[in-house]
């Protein structure tokens, strides 16, 4: 079965067919370091980590790009409320997001580009720009001219008349459109800024993306564009019009689009005050934990927020862990195949998580009932989704949970249920569940 991929582009699954098998190039648009990464960053970027992960395990190679936008009205006004330079606080949320993507077990994507380093690169593609007459200059400000590309709205499914209709007047009267956008900002003073062929200034944000990606994929094409839904528009629609405007050729083959976090029913957003940044959630879970979480929900579904809902997971998960190591008889070879057959029949569709992780469940289920060890699977195919690989299979149990265990097994032989019960609760609060089975007792790790 080949993997298949919903494309926001077409609005349906499609076969995935890279451009130039085995290799595959994806980029995904990275954070704006101004403050600490979130759950919503959180999520797009598992969802991205596992889209690679799969890719590696069915045999291709991923040339992944994730930039950073260290230069935009957010990072500028946030450095100068704290006095100091832009590099200052952009490198300490760059290494702060990195700490907690590393906690999570996000892999390291090929490169990750800076806006700022990539200047030079930019002022190239806006004069390619301007000289192939789809972006004007006034004042030193340059925007692209949205009327002139006849594909706009493609990606995000709006009309350029509607939206023309219903447009706001615009605060900057000097553009031909409200929906021109910027693609280089004149210096304002105290911002930093570049020399360029139309003054001093910055690049907008939409352009560096562009830019970057054919950079670092050294193609005008692409395999595979990601990122949240909110910036379907108008980031990656702005990305298309001045990518292909330059080039006349498509600049994604497959756009994926991860879905919002929710809380109480709103998108969670600093604007409404239900905002949680990973690092305050990991204080209260394991990491794992909330990567397990974010991966129970298919990636373009919404998902739910709440403390219960990370109980819930953490005691999941715990689930599939008291599995590791478990059982002393063999699984038959056609029992393996069979549930990996399944778990990759799940992730071809579509990366669908949430259906592989039920068929690990199914796998735990079939273990227990004929007292098979399913560990190795587990882990093979945990490790597709960055979870279960944190089991060692030589770690021995405090002498005291062992104590615990013997003396358990002695109260319930004697009917003692009230002393088993207080053992098992002591046990707990050293860190270790004891759970019955068909074939006895068995302990895990509180994760």
């Amino acid at each position: 079965m080949p993997i298949k991929i919903y494309n926001t582009l077409t609005q349906k699954k499609e076969e995935f067919v890279p451009l130039n098998p085995p290799l595959v190039n994806m980029y995904v648009c990275g954070i704006t370091p101004y403050d600490e990464t979130h759950l919503g960053h959180g999520r797009a970027y598992i969802t991205f980590d596992v889209v690679m992960r799969y890719l590696e395990y069915s045999g291709f190679r991923v040339n992944y790009i994730q930039n950073f936008t260290d230069i935009d009205d957010k990072t500028i006004k946030r450095s100068q409320k704290q006095n100091i330079t832009l590099k200052e606080l952009t490198d300490k949320y760059i290494n702060r997001y990195f700490e907690v993507m590393d906690s999570l077990g996000v892999k390291k994507a090929s490169v990750y580009p800076r806006a700022t380093e990539n200047i030079p690169e930019m002022i190239k593609h806006i004069q390619g720009l301007i000289d192939k007459g789809y972006a004007y200059e006034i004042d030193g400000d340059v925007y692209f001219e949205v009327s002139k590309f006849k594909g706009y709205g493609k990606l995000s499914k709006r009309d350029p008349d509607s939206m023309l209709a219903g447009a706001r007047v615009e605060v900057d009267a000097r553009k031909k459109s409200p929906l021109d956008f910027a693609l280089w900002k004149s210096a304002k003073e105290g911002e930093p800024s570049w020399e360029s062929p139309w003054g001093r200034g910055r690049p907008g944000w939409h352009i560096e993306c562009s830019v970057m990606s054919a950079k670092y994929t050294k193609t005008s094409t692409i395999d595979i564009h990601g990122g949240g839904m909110d910036l379907i528009f108008p980031h990656h629609e702005n990305e298309i019009a001045q990518a292909e405007a330059l080039t006349g050729k498509p600049f994604v083959k497959y756009w994926m689009h991860n879905g919002f976090v929710i809380i109480n029913h709103e998108k969670m957003s600093k604007s409404l005050g239900n905002f949680f940044t990973l690092a305050d959630i990991l204080k209260k879970y394991d990491a794992e934990v909330v990567r397990f979480f974010l991966l129970s929900t298919h990636y373009r579904s919404p998902i739910n927020f709440s403390d219960q809902q990370l109980k819930e997971a953490r005691e999941a998960l715990g689930k599939l862990y008291s599995m590791v190591g478990e059982n002393t008889y063999a699984l038959q070879q056609q029992d393996r195949d069979g549930f990996k057959k399944r778990f990759i029949e799940a992730m071809d569709d579509d990366f669908n998580t949430a259906a592989a992780i039920a068929v690990l469940f199914e796998f735990v289920r079939f273990g227990n009932k004929n007292k098979v060890n399913v560990s190795d699977v587990l882990v093979e195919l945990g490790s597709i989704l960055g979870i279960l690989q944190n089991k060692k299979k030589d770690e021995q149990l405090p002498s005291e949970i062992q104590r615990f265990l013997e003396e358990r097994l002695l109260a319930r032989k004697n009917k003692d249920f009230k002393k088993s019960d207080e053992i098992r609760a002591a046990s707990a609060a050293m860190g270790y569940l004891i759970e019955d089975s068909p074939s006895g007792q068995k302990v895990r790790k509180k994760i």
